[in-house]
């Protein structure tokens, strides 16, 4: 008597981020309900928040106050933390950062498509904020103006910040990489604080506007938002493509099958 007819994988209709998680080559991300409309939402904020800061009469000159009574009030151990911030979250000291992160993960856990996920995330809030850069194209403070200036920086690169963005979209990968431990609240926690440390620093160093760091959650929140949808949907068909990851699941299949 011939034996059941196997089964057609092309058919069975399947939730992407369901299957993602039930594999254990796969990694599934937080996904919202309705992810491309919140995802969009957040970036029209954006844009809106960029448009009315870059084109309302005198709202630079109005925000300058705030990096203006920030640089009169520098503090040794204050200034100390902002300056390392500047540079820790920076593109240099980030890309190092995020890379150790995922050889990590990729070496010693073993997981590389935890490490890819890891790093697509982390690297989304640059992405965001260099996007929206490119639009709004907004001035940064004139460093003339502050009592004390500590890193001038001119150029039509203020909005939204990138050190901030990147601030968040590690807090969020990071905490993906904890989610369902005991060390999730911390991490959660933790990352909430950095990044709005972070923001802080910048605004202390007069570098940005406030709407800019305001704007960076916003933007970097998107990036993760559209790209967590895309990989939940996306990344079972790529590996399912990929005959070192489909190998291991056919086995398994066969095995339990046989016994």
């Amino acid at each position: 008597m011939p034996g059941p007819a196997p089964a057609d994988r092309t058919t069975a209709p399947r939730n992407p981020a369901t299957h993602l998680a039930a594999s254990p080559q796969l990694w599934a991300l937080p996904q919202v309900r309705h992810w491309p409309l919140w995802g969009t939402l957040l970036a029209a904020a954006v844009l809106a928040l960029g448009l009315t800061a870059q084109l309302l009469p005198g709202g630079s000159a109005a925000e300058l106050v705030v990096d203006q009574d920030l640089s009169q009030h520098h503090a040794a151990l204050l200034t100390g933390v902002a300056m390392v911030l500047n540079v820790v979250f920076g593109p240099a000291a980030g890309v190092v950062l995020v890379a150790a992160v995922a050889l990590y993960l990729w070496v010693v856990r073993r997981s590389p498509v935890k490490a890819v996920a890891f790093g697509l995330v982390a690297c989304s809030g640059w992405v965001a904020s260099e996007f929206f850069k490119l639009i709004i194209a907004r001035q940064r403070p004139d460093p003339a103006l502050l009592f004390d200036p500590l890193a001038p920086e001119t150029g039509s690169n203020s909005f939204p910040s990138g050190h901030v963005s990147f601030a968040v979209a590690l807090g969020f990968a990071l905490y993906f990489l904890a989610r369902g431990t005991r060390w999730a609240k911390a991490t959660a926690t933790a990352a909430v604080v950095v990044a709005l440390v972070v923001a802080w620093s910048r605004l202390y160093i007069g570098v940005h506007y406030p709407t800019d760091v305001a704007a960076s959650f916003l933007a970097a929140s998107a990036a993760v938002l559209l790209l967590g949808g895309l990989w939940n949907r996306f990344a079972p068909r790529i590996m399912d493509r990929l005959p070192a990851a489909a190998s291991p699941r056919t086995t398994g299949s066969t095995g339990s099958t046989r016994s």
